[in-house]
């Protein structure tokens, strides 16, 4: 029977989420600091194309039925979400982004004595996560290149008995891509009692990303779950659409932890987008590869380095307190990403229009001293 006592206990972990949010990630290397209207932002991954004509045309039809709290709707949306994915709607979660079902996956899948593990950096809010809920929490150094080590991450599984392994790819905030044939070495190599969650947010702006992503292990029935977002190449951030998707068992055993929830206005905005989708992943990623094409070029003219960006951001190899030139730029009105340790002296810098750009090439020129 579920007594009061025993479901406050099982939603116990909400009380820890203000401790791990995107919007505390994305301020923290400007905290107590000022910006002005006219500061460009670079800092947070964000798509500036913004949502497409038909989702905008599709939010302003429902604003005025938001009275109403629309829950008849929401199982068509999840068959909807589960249709663009080849999947059937038992196999999908819905969570405000993609991070409250990294959240719920975690609350899950992970305890005081089974782990979750990842690579460092990599995304924060996962393992932050786990650690305000008193679970074990395993890093694992990037290997050469700035590659996941995909070995270690499953030793380190195996040692455990067992865990939870989150893999960000591309990963942020390094940008870097592995490859489906590499990832493929982990999935065979899961340990027992192993779940493996791929984090897809930024999959759509790899070229030919149907044939990397890892839906096809979630189809043949691995412990694998994979997580997408509408906030990225949809342009949809404010909206907090996210989607998880895993075998029917494994989406049962997170069903008590999510919050069952999301804005009706979002919802109406991914339908209309998916119609889209044919089109605008295709015209967005090009667009994106132009811009970033264009930066790299810049760089390598002035001899800067940075990671083979593979998302719509990059990490560039300043060699010098990224802290301290983020904080500079902000003084030129430019936000640029928050420090990702042990990256010390590597910038992140989200990929914007070609005005915010050249802003942002402006700005570095003058403040940056090697």
């Amino acid at each position: 029977m579920m007594t009061r006592r025993s479901f406050a206990r099982r939603l116990g972990w909400l009380a820890a989420v203000p401790t791990a949010t995107e919007a505390a990630l994305a301020q923290r290397a400007l905290i107590g600091q000022q910006w002005s209207a006219n500061t460009i932002w670079l800092n947070a991954n964000e798509n500036p194309d913004g949502p497409c004509l038909a989702a905008i045309e599709a939010m302003n039809r429902i604003v005025p039925g938001t009275w109403r709290y629309h829950y008849p709707e929401m199982r068509d949306f999840v068959a909807a979400v589960a249709r663009s994915e080849g999947l059937e709607p038992e196999q999908i979660i819905i969570g405000a982004g993609s991070t409250e079902v990294l959240n719920v996956i975690v609350a899950a899948f992970t305890s005081a004595t089974r782990p979750l593990i990842n690579p460092v950096p990599t995304f924060e809010v996962p393992a932050e996560f786990a650690e305000a809920l008193g679970h074990k929490y395993v890093p694992a150094p990037l290997a050469a290149g700035y590659k996941p080590d995909l070995k270690r991450l499953a030793q380190e599984a195996k040692r455990a008995g067992g865990g939870l392994i989150y893999l960000c790819n591309p990963n942020n905030p390094t940008s870097l891509f592995i490859p489906k044939s590499e990832v493929a070495w982990l999935v065979t190599n899961l340990p027992k009692d192993t779940v493996l969650v791929v984090d897809e947010a930024y999959l759509h702006f790899v070229e030919g990303y149907e044939q990397h992503t890892a839906l096809p292990w979630v189809k043949e029935g691995k412990n694998v779950i994979v997580t997408r977002t509408f906030s990225k190449i949809y342009g949809m951030a404010g909206l907090r659409i996210g989607f998880g998707c895993a075998r029917a068992d494994l989406i049962e055993r997170l069903r008590p932890f999510r919050n069952n929830a999301v804005t009706i206005v979002g919802v109406r905005a991914v339908l209309a987008a998916l119609g889209e989708t044919s089109t605008l992943v295709p015209e967005r990623r090009a667009r994106l590869l132009k811009v970033r094409g264009g930066l790299c070029a810049w760089l390598r003219a002035r001899g800067l380095g940075y990671i083979e960006p593979s998302a719509n951001f990059m990490m560039i190899d300043v060699g010098v307190d990224a802290r301290e030139l983020g904080l500079a730029l902000l003084k030129k009105d430019v936000a640029v990403g928050r420090p990702f340790p042990p990256l010390e002296k590597m910038l992140r810098v989200t990929i914007g229009t070609e005005q915010d750009m050249a802003r942002f090439r402006a700005a570095f020129a003058e403040v940056y001293r090697a």
